[in-house]
């Protein structure tokens, strides 16, 4: 490939991302808050730009990986943000994690410029990312998704096309983080349970997941939480506690009722008061160890 597209974002997710960009032949250009952390990617071929708005180009596509929906709409919306460089024919193509309201807002801001946005989270963590195996979501204009298809399938396994309304892929995305979150309280208390009655909860996690719930959720995060290996953070417990809120904000504007989605908000504003924001997120599950005397 010989497009030229920009990339702003190089956390954990978004350097194994543009270094697959680059292996599939893209050229990219690259910006970070922490200019820094661009030496990885700029050795493997990357472009570094010292100004947010020279990574993108009229007509452009540029990809976003940020922390939060502050973040995403100040490098928009700013004015020496990218949004109204893009111009007629530009593709924000929006791959963080934000609101679907967030995407709808951006949606009708790119509209009005002549652009288009596509909302395209992601489910995988960084070791996903470096190994080409996250799942894409994708919703947005059809001219604009099609156009796009390339750079998603070089950073995934496979694209799951969820319609034109812009904020559809971030609802997909919150409600499958929301079920992982479930998924790490339930374990915790299984394995507990485990424990409790005199059995290894290594040897509880390894059952459950090589049996019923054979699976990437119980696998992986079973492993750790059976371990309780909640450092170095792939996705740290802060964005976990940013996602749970999220959540419950559509659940609220939809009148949709998430009880388990309520508590698992406590558990990881517990977890955050005690300092565990940037532990894993699956470190949540140490509140039900306390709370059972095994911690």
């Amino acid at each position: 490939m010989t497009q030229e597209i920009g990339f702003i974002g190089l956390g954990n997710m978004g350097q194994p991302m543009v270094m697959n960009l680059l292996k599939a032949g893209f050229k990219v250009k690259v910006y970070n808050r922490t200019p820094e952390k661009a030496k990885e990617v700029v050795a493997a071929g990357a472009i570094q730009v010292n100004q947010l708005a020279d990574v993108a180009e009229p007509g452009g596509v540029v990809i976003t990986m940020v922390s939060n929906d502050q973040a995403l709409e100040e490098i928009v919306f700013h004015e020496k943000g990218f949004g109204k460089k893009l111009t007629h024919g530009g593709i924000h193509l929006s791959m963080s994690t934000v609101a679907p309201e967030t995407s709808r807002k951006l949606a009708a801001f790119h509209q009005e410029q002549g652009s288009y946005y596509v909302a395209s989270p992601v489910f995988g963590r960084p070791e996903a990312a470096a190994e080409q195996k996250l799942f894409i979501l994708s919703s947005g204009r059809n001219e604009a998704k099609l156009r796009v298809t390339p750079i998603q399938e070089a950073l995934g396994q496979r694209i799951f096309d969820i319609g034109e309304e812009p904020g559809n892929a971030n609802v997909i995305k919150l409600g499958g983080n929301f079920m992982i979150m479930a998924a790490m309280e339930a374990m915790t208390e299984s394995f507990n349970l485990a424990e409790k009655n005199g059995i290894d909860r290594e040897l509880a996690a390894e059952i459950y997941a090589s049996t019923l719930f054979n699976c990437t959720v119980y696998n992986g995060y079973g492993s750790m939480i059976g371990k309780r290996n909640f450092e170095p953070a792939g996705f740290k417990l802060a964005l976990g506690l940013k996602d749970c809120n999220l959540v419950l904000e559509e659940a609220n504007a939809k009148q949709n009722p998430m009880p388990i989605a309520s508590l698992l908000h406590d558990t990881l504003l517990a977890s955050v008061a005690k300092g565990r924001e940037n532990q894993d997120w699956s470190a949540l599950s140490r509140i039900a160890s306390e709370n059972a005397g095994l911690e």
